[in-house]
């Protein structure tokens, strides 16, 4: 592989890859690429004397929070830098303190699991969250999002096709179904009001909550890291009222009438599993928030930072809904919820339910956006994030007004494990080969010449681990259909580890003639 970084195809103009600065104080419009390097064209000119001038330097958080982000998918240069790992933490807890959480921990026993056999499910399911702290690492290594970073693995043109599929289509049909949980709940609350129900109340909620997330992810990076530590706050707060109004009715020596034995049992913890470790499996994109953290971060840190946020409040979250399904009803969980929690709580839980879902759907916004453009959308981050928003609430209305779209989602996403076990481990295993060693500026090249073009703008080797572990896993899958494989096993769902193990292989093998050079980016 090359060892120079090629500079710009000639002609080439690069909107989505160039920072959304504003023009320079001179009035000139500042171009987005300097014509004789390639680099993005910072706020302000570079004085003569080689100082940096203030626009250069790294914003305070409370100035950086005040103003709309102006990187995309550019790379992150090292003035820009800023933040401790730390903060990484209440970024995924308050993302993960939401209603989808609380109905997946339900779920495990309407399945028929122990309240034993759930809880076990909901750890090791949560321990998936390891993994979204090992992506999150190559970050503050390459400077730029993992929606470029995973150009290293599938080539410039095959990582197009991967950001659209694993990045922008299945983040859309999360966001959808996040969104109609919230308007449930928010359509609950206004009906609380006085408001009288119809189809236009549900379109206005749909569409305020649809806003109110829309706000934070254009506003961007800064501004999810200075909200999020009081949203934690906030819901832990709520939720630690769920937990004790819980507690006082859970039965937790909770047995079905007729437990699961065999493979029933088997195939149960099986599909089980896969649900819990679809929450951490689908955030393969926990680089775009630890991005502008400091090259020199920690790698411990990250991970840690990363991993806890998302473990605990997952942990506690499903947990809660699991000891719940043991006193009320959770296939119906919100109206079950409220038959135990205090009444002068109702409200606030529900407000609580829907700030949940505007925190996890204003992460899976920001980085459909930036998936967005890496596939090749020549436009400003935050337009890409209003694209996003208008198909999500697009989806959402027609679900539930015209269709039962929701099940189909649903389907897909159950579906979608397939797909994001292998990606993440490939994600992981590339991390490993390169010894996290990325060059972020390399990345951000597009042009034929660039070191990550490989064959035609595919890496063959990242290709075919990926198809061979979804093909694996394809053959394992118990959900929506039975896969040969999960058939013979009467019924167990092995498409996770099977499909993992098999691409993270496959890549590895494959990829091993170009380790050296792998290493040396």
């Amino acid at each position: 592989m090359a060892s120079t970084i090629p500079g710009p195809v000639p002609g080439r103009h690069d909107t989505a890859n160039a920072p959304e600065e504003a023009a320079p104080a001179t009035g000139t419009p500042c171009p987005e690429e300097a014509p004789a390097t390639g680099t993005p064209c910072p706020e302000e000119p570079v004085p003569a004397t080689g100082t940096p001038c203030p626009a250069e330097a790294p914003a305070a958080p409370e100035r950086a929070a005040a103003r709309i982000e102006a990187h995309g998918i550019d790379h992150i240069p090292d003035a820009d830098r800023r933040g401790r790992p730390r903060e990484l933490f209440a970024v995924w807890a308050a993302a993960n303190v939401n209603y989808l959480s609380l109905l997946s921990g339900g779920v495990l026993l309407l399945l028929g699991l122990t309240l034993a056999q759930a809880l076990a499910v909901i750890v090791v399911g949560n321990l998936f969250w390891l993994l979204t702290g090992v992506l999150a690492i190559s970050g503050p290594a390459s400077g730029t999002p993992s929606e470029v970073i995973t150009r290293a693995i599938y080539g410039v043109r095959g990582n197009r096709v991967n950001n659209a599929v694993v990045g922008w289509a299945i983040s859309v049909c999360y966001f959808a179904l996040n969104l109609a949980a919230a308007a449930s709940a928010a359509t609950a609350l206004v009906e609380r009001a006085g408001v009288a129900p119809g189809d236009g109340v549900t379109a206005a909620v749909v569409v305020v909550i649809a806003a109110l997330t829309l706000v934070i992810s254009v506003w961007g990076h800064a501004a999810i890291v200075k909200l999020y530590l009081p949203i934690t706050l906030v819901l832990a707060l709520a939720f630690t009222v769920v937990a004790v109004s819980v507690s006082g009715h859970a039965d937790l020596s909770y047995r079905p009438a007729e437990p699961l034995g065999g493979t029933a049992l088997w195939a149960t913890l099986g599909a089980g599993l896969a649900l819990i470790a679809a929450g951490p499996l689908s955030y393969t994109t926990s680089a775009d928030f630890s991005r502008y953290l400091p090259r020199t971060t920690s790698k411990r840190a990250v991970v840690g930072w990363t991993a806890l946020g998302g473990f605990v409040p997952s942990v506690v979250v499903c947990s809660l809904g699991a000891l719940a399904a043991t006193a009320v009803d959770m296939s119906d969980p919100q109206s079950g919820l409220e038959s135990i929690l205090p009444g002068w709580f109702t409200s606030a839980f529900l407000l609580a339910l829907v700030l949940g879902t505007i925190a996890i759907n204003a992460l899976t916004a920001y980085s459909a956006g930036l998936a967005l453009q890496a596939v090749g959308l020549r436009i400003r981050r935050s337009y890409s994030v209003l694209v996003d928003g208008a198909a999500a609430v697009s989806l959402t209305l027609y679900a539930l007004l015209v269709s039962d779209l929701l099940d189909t989602m649903s389907d897909v996403l159950q579906l979608s494990v397939v797909l994001l076990g292998p990606s993440t481990a490939l994600y992981a295993t590339d991390i490993l080969l390169r010894r996290n060693r990325y060059d972020g500026p390399a990345l951000t090249d597009e042009s034929p010449g660039s070191r990550f073009w490989y064959t035609g703008g595919l890496n063959v080797p990242g290709a075919l681990a990926l198809a061979s572990g979804v093909a694996a896993a394809a053959l394992c899958v118990d959900t929506v259909y039975t896969g040969p494989v999960a058939a013979a096993l009467g019924g167990v769902d092995l498409s996770l580890p099977v499909g993992m193990l098999v691409a993270a292989g496959s890549y590895a093998l494959l990829m091993r003639p170009g380790r050296d050079a792998a290493e040396r980016l």
